[in-house]
C-alpha cells in the first residue's frame, strides 16, 4: 500500500471516530511528522466531494458531514429541539456579532431588560459561554459564542455570519417599517 494511501486510511478514521471537528493541529498530533497536513485534507475533500459525506470546516476544525443534497434523508434522525423565544434569538444575534460582551450592553442594544433566563438557555444550549471579566467597575461578566454555536451554525468562525449588506441584501433588514393591515370590518363593508 501506498503511503498517500495509508495517510488518507488514517486520516479517514480518525474524521469518521470524531465527535467535534478537528483542528489541523489535531491531526499533526496523530499522524506521522513528515506529512503536510493540508494537502491531505485537500485529497480527502477531493475523493468526498460526490459522496454521501463531505470533508468540511467547521468551528475552526474538520469534520465529515451528510453532503446537503442528501440533508431530507436525515430529517427523522434530528433531534427537535425546543424553538428560541425571539429575545433569546435577538440576545444570541447581538452576542455573536459583539462578543465579548456584557449583560448591561446587550440590554443596551436592545432598548429592553434581559432576563437571567435568556443567557441561561443559551448557555445551557452550549451556544453562549463566559469569555471572562470586563475591565470596568464591578467587573461585569463577558459573553461571547462557543465553537458548538460555530458548528450548529456551520460557520468556521464569527468573521464568516453574514455582514449588513448581505442581510440588507436577502430582505432581512428592510429601511421601512412593515406595513400595518387594517382588519376593521366597518371600513371593507363601504
Amino acid at each position: 500500500m501506498a503511503q498517500d494511501d495509508k495517510i488518507i486510511r488514517m486520516m479517514e478514521a480518525i474524521f469518521f471516530a470524531a465527535v467535534q471537528p478537528l483542528s489541523e493541529e489535531d491531526l499533526s498530533d496523530r499522524l506521522p511528522d513528515d506529512i503536510n497536513i493540508k494537502d491531505y485534507i485537500d485529497k480527502i475533500k477531493i475523493k468526498y466531494s460526490s459522496c454521501g459525506v463531505n470533508l468540511i470546516k467547521v468551528a475552526g476544525g474538520w469534520s465529515f458531514r451528510t453532503a446537503p443534497d442528501l440533508s431530507f434523508l436525515l430529517e427523522k434522525e434530528r433531534t427537535v429541539t425546543r424553538r428560541l423565544s425571539r429575545a433569546a434569538i435577538e440576545t444570541l444575534a447581538i452576542i455573536a456579532y459583539h462578543q465579548p460582551i456584557t449583560r448591561a450592553e446587550i440590554e443596551e442594544i436592545r432598548g429592553v431588560a434581559l432576563s437571567k433566563g435568556t443567557v441561561d438557555l443559551l448557555m445551557e444550549a452550549n451556544w453562549v459561554i463566559l469569555k471572562g471579566r470586563k475591565k470596568a467597575p464591578g467587573r461585569p461578566v463577558m459573553y461571547g459564542t462557543s465553537n458548538e454555536f460555530l458548528d450548529h451554525f456551520g460557520l468556521d468562525n464569527v468573521g464568516d455570519l453574514p455582514g449588513i449588506e448581505e442581510l440588507k441584501a436577502t430582505g432581512l433588514l428592510s429601511p421601512e417599517p412593515p406595513q400595518n393591515i387594517n382588519t376593521n370590518d366597518d371600513e371593507n363593508q363601504n
